[in-house]
């Protein structure tokens, strides 16, 4: 009798759907923990972007005291940092959240190595969205940053910050105004150093 080649494609073909099935089901977790990824990058951004607002609007708020400073003998406060600010920086904070599609949940004050700083906490407003893993459909992503206000110039000591206003800051460049004969509405902001000069704001590590 002839014989006959044993077909194995019946046998095959099951196990070949199955692996299909076991692949696309793989693919699909790594897409959901690739929109998870994506949801915490941005949660990240917005609450970098929040804390380093607070931070830039108090800094602000320091330029402006230090104009007002030298006119009453107290800006040595506001070089070193140490000035009261009046304004709520929590608006410009939640601002910049808002901007990048996220909530602001809180900011807090504190200090990083004796400078001050502030923490922004956000919340996105949008969801990983619909998948094959149970609850990702309302799973929001959360992230927290802390930026800082580091003051950028040294005072010098050997003045009377009551009779002359002093300082020096990184980068080069030094100012130097005599009280006894100063006159508020001859101070120009322009011939001060800019925010920047004063303050650098950066995000703790």
């Amino acid at each position: 009798m002839p014989l006959r080649l044993r077909d194995d494609r019946g046998q095959t073909l099951p196990l070949y759907i199955w692996l299909v099935g076991i692949l696309l089901f793989v693919g699909f977790v790594f897409f959901v923990f690739a929109k998870g990824a994506v949801a915490r990058s941005g949660a990240q951004s917005a609450a970098d972007a929040a804390a380093l607002a607070a931070a830039q609007d108090v800094r602000d708020q320091f330029v402006d005291g230090l104009m007002d400073g030298i006119q009453d003998g107290g800006w040595v406060n506001w070089i070193e940092g140490n000035g009261t600010w009046e304004s709520d920086p929590f608006a410009a904070a939640a601002s910049l959240a808002a901007a990048n599609d996220s909530t602001l949940q809180g900011l807090n004050e504190g200090q990083v190595n004796g400078k001050l700083s502030f923490t922004a906490s956000i919340q996105t407003n949008y969801a990983v969205g619909d998948s094959l893993v149970p609850g990702t459909e309302d799973m929001q992503a959360n992230a927290s940053a802390t930026a800082v206000i580091e003051p950028r110039c040294e005072v010098d000591l050997s003045v009377d910050p009551t009779e002359f206003v002093k300082f020096s800051c990184d980068g080069g460049g030094s100012w130097e105004i005599d009280l006894e004969d100063f006159d508020p509405e001859d101070l120009d902001p322009l011939d001060l150093p800019e925010a920047k000069d004063l303050f650098s704001v950066q995000l703790a590590e």
